[in-house]
């Protein structure tokens, strides 16, 4: 039982924690009401049924279920439309499709959030030397660091005055970083600013881990375009794959020529009879989402309570993504974290997590993810490079008695 293997003074502060953490909770919850009121209207809208989650295979044609899923992700996330597909693997193949369709040899993006995710350095070019990165295909790479975790105004609106920039790309949340992830309303005063100067450039936001964490997305406040996976909020705990793009009608058109064929676009690609857990997903998302928050929200209050300093965010300020972290201070107290959250986990409990490499990461890894979708990360899991200061980084939660039983005991395991 776990119960019985947790320190019973971390026990007692987990129960007191209810009443201080009530208001936030409640906060959590309304937001979590307000997307819940938008997925719903759109599902009335949009007259889904019982039909819609037909499998329909070969080669897709004709699946009135998929379309009406890709106009329900487009109005959830503020956009002109959408495409949700099986095909799209994860987060980081949504972004280099997005990417490869919309940036040819000779034009100029730029990271308007410093170095991106590490997952995206080589497929940009940045490290290795992969014949089918973007600087092999002739994109030029320029970034734009942040100062202070705010965005550098100034240094931004004086390059795209040039108007030799294809594409901007905002990186929502901090990724293996230090800096805080980006609140909507900064993403959104940027776009103004940038819109008085240059209207032609397409400014893209990677949402991943930041659907329905507050009540609008980056395309209601004038995102071009909007990537994510299913396998963190919008699947809800439930799409088994998958990833999307949504945006302006024309550019979605060209990733899904770039996806299927020019001249085919969206018009086939078979849903692998996943239609029926791709909308239970969305459905089922401001639910998980609010738990993923909570779950995080205990974990920084009972952190903050035992001393760890560099908690981020602090368990009561406002959030912007599901990511917590905490810097524990050795190698030793990062492995026996991610050890007690694999050991409460409900698949693969047995596993003992220890460093090792792993694909499209430039160091030693140590990843806990007892998920029942492999890699699923709205589902709780905690991972880290193996690298000083020994940050770890927390998300997901589908609940928050089970996240409180996992945080326990991994905080029992380093005590």
């Amino acid at each position: 039982m776990i119960l019985n293997q947790i320190d019973k003074e971390l026990w007692k502060m987990a129960e007191e924690s209810d009443g201080i953490l009530k208001e936030i909770y409640d906060r959590i919850d309304h937001v979590a009401l307000l997307n819940s009121n938008r997925i719903l209207s759109a599902f009335i809208e949009n007259r889904v049924s019982y039909t819609d989650f037909s499998d329909i295979n070969g080669y897709g044609n004709y699946d009135a279920g998929r379309d009406k899923l890709e106009k329900i992700f487009a109005t959830v996330l503020g956009c002109e439309d959408a495409l949700v597909r099986p095909q799209i693997m994860s987060g980081t193949n949504a972004l280099y499709l997005t990417f490869s369709a919309l940036l040819k040899h000779g034009d100029t993006m730029i990271s308007l959030t410093g170095t991106p995710y590490d997952s995206l350095q080589e497929l940009i070019g940045l490290c290795g030397d992969s014949s089918q990165s973007l600087k092999a295909y002739g994109v030029k790479y320029e970034q734009i660091d942040l100062v202070d975790n705010e965005f550098d105004e100034a240094a931004i609106i004086e390059r795209l005055q040039k108007k030799d920039v294809r594409l901007v790309e905002i990186q929502r949340s901090r990724g293996y970083s230090s800096r805080a992830s980006l609140k909507i309303s900064r993403i959104e005063h940027l776009i103004k600013e940038i819109r008085k100067v240059n209207d032609e450039v397409i400014i893209m936001v990677d949402n991943c881990y930041g659907e329905l964490v507050e009540d609008r997305e980056p395309g209601h406040v004038g995102a071009d375009v909007v990537v994510g996976s299913l396998m963190k909020n919008l699947g809800g705990g439930i799409a088994s794959t998958g990833g999307y793009v949504a945006g302006r009608a024309d550019l979605i058109q060209m990733v899904a020529e770039r996806l299927t064929a020019p001249g085919i676009g969206k018009e086939q690609g078979a849903n692998f009879n996943l239609n029926n857990s791709f909308f239970k997903g969305i459905f089922m998302a401001p639910s998980a989402v609010a738990s993923a928050m909570k779950t995080a929200v205990f974990a920084a209050y009972m952190l903050e309570k035992l001393g760890y300093k560099n908690v981020s965010p602090k368990y009561d300020e406002l959030r912007t993504d599901i990511i917590q972290t905490v810097e524990l201070g050795s190698e030793e107290n990062l492995v026996r974290f991610t050890q007690g959250i694999q050991e409460a986990s409900p698949i693969d409990s047995f596993v003992r997590v220890l460093p090792a490499s792993m694909p499209g990461y430039p160091f030693d890894e140590v990843m806990a993810c007892g998920a029942f979708t492999q890699g699923s990360t709205i589902e709780l899991s905690a991972d880290a490079p193996v690298i000083p200061p020994y940050t770890l980084y927390m998300q997901g939660g589908l609940s928050l008695q089970y996240g409180k039983l996992s945080i326990l005991l991994a905080l029992t395991k380093i005590r």
